[in-house]
C-alpha cells in the first residue's frame, strides 16, 4: 500500500516496526500534493522545507525508540482559520496582510505540534469561513476529488479534499453550520463536530457559540486518536471543557448493539434528494438488522433557519467591521450577509439564541428515549463547484440546503458524518449521527459501528 493511502494508525504502526519513516511518508504526501493540488486547489500554503525538517526530527525520535505523542510523524493539514506560528492565517480574504509576524499557535496548532505531528500546509476556506462551499476572492475555487467539476463543500472544503485525495491522512476543520460534516459527506470521509467547547478555539470565533473545531479523517479510529490530542482545555478559550475522563481511542470500538437510535429522514420539514434518501435508508436498514434498535421518528423541532441566519449574519458583521478595506474585495454573497447583520439589533440576536436554546431542550428530552439520532448528513449530493447553491434549484442562500447540520450547531451537540455510499454517478453520500451533549465517545462508537458494518 502506498503511504498516501494509509491511515494515521497504520502509519504509526509502520513507524514503530521500522517499516516506514516519517521522512519517507512526508515526502510521499508532499509529492501527492504537487501532483493533485493543481486541479483540486485544496491548499493555499505548502511548506515542503519545514515539513521535511519536522519529519526528520520525528524520524530521529522513532529511531531512538520513543515517540513524542500518539501520532508523532503523521502528516496533517490545518485549515487556514487556525493561527499557526510562522505561517500566515489569511482566512480566505485579500484584506489580511500576509507580511506580518505570526508568532502564535492556536490551541489546535499547539496541541498538534506538541504531539510531534508534521504540518504540511494550510487548507483553503471561503472568506472568514462564511459558507458551506469553498471558494474565495483570495484562493479561487476548490474542487472535489470524487469529481473535480463538483464542490467539496465547505467551509472546510480544502481539508476535506486534502484527506480524500491522499494529501495527508488527517486534517482539522471548523464547523459553524456544517463546515466539517458537509465536506466529509461530499468527499466521502469521516468528519466529527464535537460538543461545543470540547476542542478549544482561540481567537474566539465571530460565529460563537455556533463554532466548533474537530477532526477530518479517513476512519473513525483516526478521528478518535486525533480527538485525544485536541480535546484538552486551553485558558484562552473560556468555554473549553475539563479534560475527558476517558480516552476516545479507548472508547470508539466499544459495544453499542442493543442501543435505541432514532432515524429521521427529513427532520420533519426538509426536502431530501431521492437518491440520497435511498442510500441512507439502505444503510439504516442494515444498522437495524445488525443489532441497533432503529425507530423512525422526527425529533420534534421546527426549522430554526431564520434564527441561525440571524446569528450567522451578526457574527459576520462583527468580524468584518474590524477588517481594513474588506469592502473593496469581499465575496459578494458575504457582503450581503454583512449588510443583513448590520440590520439586526442586540434583541434580535438574543431572540435567535433563545430559539437555539429551545431546540437544545427539545433534543435533550429526545435523548431521554433515544441514544442518538441518525439523519442524512446533507440533503443533496455535491453540485457544481463555484456556486453557493445548486444551479437551477431556486435556492438563494447556502443554509437553505444545509438543514441537517446547523440545528446541531445551535444546540452544541456532537455529530459525525460517516460515508455510506455513492450516487449512480459516483458522488459520495454521508450519514450523520447526532448524540447528546458531551457524548462524543458514544458518537464515535456508533460511527465506528456503522463504518464496520458498511465496509
Amino acid at each position: 500500500m502506498e503511504p498516501t493511502e494509509m491511515t494515521a494508525v497504520e502509519l504509526v504502526t509502520a513507524y514503530g516496526a521500522g517499516e516506514l519513516s516519517p521522512v519517507e511518508v512526508t515526502a510521499a504526501v508532499l509529492d501527492r500534493i504537487e501532483e493533485a493540488d493543481g486541479e483540486l486547489n485544496a491548499f493555499n500554503l505548502v511548506d515542503r522545507e519545514s515539513a521535511l525538517a519536522q519529519a526528520r526530527e520525528s524520524e530521529e525520535r522513532w529511531r531512538n525508540g520513543y515517540s513524542k505523542g500518539l501520532l508523532d510523524g503523521v502528516p496533517i493539514s490545518i485549515k487556514d482559520i487556525f493561527l499557526t506560528k510562522g505561517w500566515p492565517t489569511l482566512r480566505g480574504s485579500k484584506s489580511v496582510p500576509p507580511d506580518q509576524p505570526w508568532p502564535v499557535d492556536s490551541p489546535v496548532a499547539a496541541r498538534l505540534r506538541d504531539d510531534g505531528m508534521v504540518f504540511v500546509g494550510k487548507t483553503t476556506t471561503p472568506e472568514i469561513a462564511w459558507k458551506a462551499v469553498t471558494d474565495s476572492p483570495l484562493t479561487g475555487i476548490t474542487r472535489n476529488p470524487a469529481d473535480p467539476s463538483k464542490t467539496p463543500g465547505g467551509s472546510s472544503g480544502g481539508a476535506g479534499a486534502a484527506v480524500a485525495a491522499g494529501m495527508a491522512p488527517l486534517a482539522v476543520g471548523t464547523d459553524g453550520g456544517g463546515s466539517i460534516r458537509i465536506p466529509a459527506s461530499f468527499c466521502g470521509i469521516v468528519g466529527l463536530k464535537p460538543t461545543h467547547g470540547r476542542v478549544p478555539m482561540y481567537p474566539a470565533s465571530p460565529f460563537a457559540p455556533l463554532a466548533h473545531a474537530g477532526p477530518m479523517t479517513r476512519t473513525v479510529e483516526d478521528a478518535a486518536l486525533l480527538m485525544d490530542i485536541l480535546a484538552l482545555p486551553d485558558h484562552r478559550d473560556p468555554t473549553s471543557q475539563a479534560p475527558p475522563h476517558l480516552t476516545y481511542r479507548g472508547e470508539f470500538n466499544r459495544e453499542v448493539t442493543g442501543m435505541h437510535v432514532a432515524y429521521s429522514r427529513d427532520l420533519g420539514y426538509l426536502q431530501v434528494d431521492a437518491e440520497v434518501a435511498a442510500i441512507v435508508d439502505a444503510a439504516v436498514t442494515k444498522i437495524d438488522q445488525a443489532g441497533l434498535h432503529v425507530e423512525a421518528v422526527d425529533p420534534g423541532f421546527d426549522d430554526p433557519l431564520d434564527a441561525f441566519e440571524t446569528m450567522w449574519a451578526c457574527g459576520a458583521a462583527a468580524l468584518l467591521r474590524t477588517m481594513p478595506n474588506v469592502r473593496e474585495t469581499i465575496d459578494p454573497g458575504l457582503a450581503a450577509v454583512w449588510d443583513k447583520g448590520e440590520s439586526h439589533s442586540g434583541v434580535d440576536y438574543i431572540q435567535a439564541r433563545s430559539v437555539g436554546a429551545a431546540v437544545g431542550i427539545t433534543m435533550g428530552e429526545f435523548s431521554e428515549n433515544h441514544n442518538a439520532l441518525i439523519t442524512p448528513t446533507v440533503a443533496i449530493p455535491p453540485f457544481e463547484a463555484g456556486h453557493d447553491v445548486p444551479p437551477g434549484s431556486g435556492l438563494t442562500r447556502w443554509p437553505q440546503w444545509a438543514g441537517f447540520s446547523y440545528p446541531f450547531n445551535m444546540t452544541g451537540q456532537p455529530a459525525i458524518s460517516i460515508p455510506v455510499g455513492t450516487t449512480a454517478t459516483g458522488l459520495p453520500v454521508g450519514l450523520q449521527i447526532v448524540g447528546p451533549r458531551h457524548a462524543d465517545d458514544l458518537v464515535l462508537a456508533l460511527g465506528r459501528f456503522v463504518e464496520w458494518l458498511l465496509a
